[in-house]
């Protein structure tokens, strides 16, 4: 893995982290699964986040929208599919 995809695993973590808190007051909880080559960043939604109806809103209005605006070079935040 190059350095430069290293940094920005490090700094897509550290915004999920920042972003983790909003999701464990409603019972959910959010993780990293990977970044592409193509700078597509894949969570995964846990806890009440899993199931819920309005998780692609979080996931895109919320998730997504501050991971590009803290870290302009990534294209987008999607559902992993485990």
């Amino acid at each position: 893995m190059s350095t430069e995809k290293a940094d920005l695993i490090k700094k897509v973590e550290s915004v999920i982290d920042q972003i983790r808190p909003y999701l464990e007051a409603d019972g959910g909880n959010i993780r990293f699964v990977e970044l592409s080559d193509d700078n597509i960043v894949y969570v995964e939604l846990l806890g009440a986040c899993k199931g819920c109806p309005m998780s692609m809103m979080t996931l895109k209005s919320g998730v997504e929208s501050a991971v590009k605006k803290a870290i302009p070079e990534i294209k987008a935040v999607e559902a992993a599919s485990l």
